[in-house]
């Protein structure tokens, strides 16, 4: 939109300069577009009226209609405040102001019949509304929208009159005036196929409904455009780096073929074959592969990923991984580390703690294309690091690293952009994954490996303490080791420490038999690394520490993870920390300790977790519960953009639009035939405003 939509909101009757500067620091509403597109969050049902005896505590907000009585000022000074008893031929009650007292006085004539529409509250054996909107019984009520509108507003805003009431008598100023110049936004053959009604008819139902009918479909018709312009950007993004971005072709699979003969420790599930069927298609074809992996904890991505290395290797490519802390790249590159040998290849780790002669030697052997594997941290990206042939570059847990220095590894090859391998352990939502990720092709490893057992878990309160220090002592007897984790509060680390220091106690008072570690993120590196290391040797039993062991060292022997104040995690957290155990053979278990009064929020994070170990469905809870933004983190692309559509709400909708940006593009590739000339119009609009990180995932 532009033209009119480009008229500065002081310039629209009722508003003027004072209120359009709120409008802009309150709600980011600068012109007459933004007012358009600042939609309602929901609508009040006017409809229904209630008799005063009809009144109880669990009504939300209610019309009454009553005759005013009397009218008085109660009280003195700052606590004076304004009364009108009001009756109707079931009983009487009072309508209470504290503001604007002198204002609301004038309009209150003793005899008149209002509608009075607030929450009701009872004191003693009265009813009392605070604040309710009140408006005259007339011929105008009979005809009057019965589907109120309801807009987010602020307190500074409120008292400017311009409350959710405020905002609605502006935009009865602004539709009619915009009305005829609303542009058409989507082709007629998309309008037709999915029953769409027309842009200004949408927006027009949005704020004013006629009925729940038209406003149900007005709610479809700009939730599906903006989902499926998100789409459409996302693919052409895709369309734009396939065919302008050139891969190495790397399609040699003899070290792969000798690893399956005779090296690979244990047999590949059906979906990691699955996947690296996909990888192999992406690296042979000729154009530079940008796949997501998304595989639970444990379901076996770092064998995929040396997998993919073997066919780089194979091509005469070398292979990187880059991984978010010194743990995590420690542990692949522990992990990979025997493999590489057995099969005769060169790797190296390098991290902050790489010493300088270390790295000298590591700087040679990439140039000389001696060294095949780097495995490291950001280290990685640091302009001396310079290889030979970068063929392949693999990022775990990617959305702990910024766009930007993404960008810097991919730049490690001057002749092709290197194949982009992105692997998650952080299972994603399908409708967060197609919105994140859009431009990637995703895979996922959704089976674990033969042999694994679920991970028992189970909610506990306080008052189990005792059975549950009986459980650890069972476990502890049989060989095994446990985890007792404590919450991290950012907003205190003293009272973290302390948490953990109290709890520390405890468990030293309640086993002195046994050898405990602790660990948390005020420690320096190499204390506790220290710990870790006593813990995975088998020197302690016990580990108690902070969520720093959320993303750490691998130990087939704990087999049990206590998470205390569980209602504090995250589900994402509290499913990651699960799989810290469950890596080896035998039986584990996860007890998720809590306060018995639990928000709803908390109750439903809690009872997920023990009925499920599936992390796409907790996954979906978790968007659920906390919505894209709180879930991935504001900085990623378009989630926080849209107005209207809700991710966790609307994922049939999301669907839909793909489907329908798919077909366009398959059918009409340049967006060149006159039907689509609108949608071409309103791409180019959005590209003037849109940064395309595509070819760096």
């Amino acid at each position: 939109m532009s033209g009119i939509f480009d008229t500065r909101i002081e310039y629209l009757k009722g508003v003027g300069p004072q209120k359009a500067e709120l409008l802009n620091k309150e709600l980011n509403i600068f012109t007459y577009g933004d007012l358009l597109q600042h939609y309602p969050f929901r609508y009040e049902d006017r409809t229904k009226f209630f008799k005063i005896r009809e009144l109880n505590d669990e009504l939300e907000n209610v019309q009454v209609i009553a005759r005013i009585k009397t009218v008085e000022l109660v009280g003195a000074g700052g606590k004076k405040r304004l009364v009108a008893h009001v009756f109707d031929e079931t009983g009487e009650m009072e309508m209470t102001w504290f503001k604007g007292i002198q204002w609301v006085q004038k309009k209150l004539p003793v005899g008149a019949v209002y509608i009075f529409f607030g929450k009701p509250a009872q004191y003693g054996r009265k009813w009392s509304m605070a604040h309710p909107e009140m408006e005259p019984i007339t011929a105008a009520n009979e005809t009057r929208n019965n589907f109120q509108p309801v807009y987010s507003t602020t307190e500074k805003l409120r008292a400017r009159f311009l409350d959710s009431k405020g905002i609605s008598r502006i935009l009865e100023q602004l539709v009619p005036l915009v009305y005829s110049q609303i542009p058409e936004t989507l082709s007629s053959d998309i309008l037709q196929q999915y029953q769409l009604i027309e842009k200004r008819e949408a927006v027009r139902q949005i704020h004013f409904p006629t009925n729940p009918e038209l406003l149900h479909r007005a709610r479809k018709r700009l939730k599906f455009e903006e989902f499926f312009y998100l789409q459409l950007r996302l693919l052409l993004m895709k369309v734009t780096r396939t065919k302008k971005f050139r891969g190495q072709s790397l399609g040699n699979t003899d070290l792969l073929t000798d690893f399956y003969k005779n090296h690979i420790p244990f047999e590949l599930t059906n979906a990691q074959k699955r996947v690296i069927r996909e990888i192999y298609g992406d690296m042979k074809s000729g154009k530079q592969m940008n796949r997501l992996i998304q595989g639970d904890v444990g379901s076996g991505k770092t064998m995929v990923a040396f997998i993919s290395m073997l066919i780089a290797i194979s091509s005469g490519a070398q292979a990187c991984l880059m991984a978010p802390t010194e743990i995590l790249a420690n542990q692949h590159y522990d992990g990979l580390k025997g493999y590489a040998e057995m099969m005769g290849l060169k790797i190296a780790l390098l991290t902050g703690s790489t010493k300088k002669s270390a790295r000298k030697i590591i700087h040679e052997e990439l140039l000389s294309g001696e060294l095949k594997i780097l495995i490291g941290t950001h280290a990685l990206l640091e302009d001396v690091v310079q290889f030979q042939n970068l063929g392949l570059a693999i990022v775990d847990e990617q959305h702990r690293f910024g766009v930007a220095q993404r960008a810097k590894l991919w730049a490690k090859n001057e002749e092709f952009i290197p194949h982009v391998l992105v692997m998650t352990a952080t299972p994603i939502p399908r409708t967060l994954a197609m919105t994140l990720y859009g431009d990637l092709d995703v895979s996922v490893i959704d089976e674990l490996p033969a042999g694994r057992k679920p991970i028992q878990t189970v909610h506990r309160y306080d008052k189990d303490r005792l059975k549950v220090f009986g459980f650890i002592n069972e476990e502890v007897k049989k060989g095994r080791q446990v985890y007792i984790v404590y919450p991290l509060i950012e907003e205190s680390e003293k009272m973290d420490l302390k948490n953990l220091m109290d709890g520390f106690e405890s468990i030293s008072r309640a086993f002195p038999q046994y050898h405990l570690s602790i660990v948390n993120g005020s420690m320096k590196a190499e204390d506790k690394d220290y710990e870790m290391q006593r813990f995975v040797k088998g020197e302690t039993q016990i580990m108690v520490a902070t969520t720093v062991i959320e993303v750490g060292v691998n130990v087939p022997n704990a087999s049990v993870m206590i998470i205390e104040n569980a209602e504090r995690f995250g589900l994402s957290q509290l499913h990651q920390l699960r799989g810290r155990v469950g890596r080896g053979a035998e039986q584990s278990y996860c007890i998720l300790m809590s306060k018995y009064e639990l928000s709803k929020d908390s109750r439903i994070r809690l009872e997920t977790m023990v009925r499920t170990n599936d992390g796409f469905e907790i996954a979906d809870v978790d968007l659920r519960l906390r919505g894209p933004g709180d879930l991935m983190g504001t900085q990623q692309s378009g989630i926080t953009d849209l107005m209207i559509a809700d991710l966790s709400k609307d994922a049939p909708l999301l669907t839909l639009a793909r489907d329908a940006a798919q077909q366009l593009l398959a059918n009409d590739p340049e967006l060149s035939l006159p039907n689509n000339s609108a949608i071409l119009r309103q791409v180019k609009q959005q590209k003037k405003t849109a940064t395309n990180w595509s070819r760096i995932s």
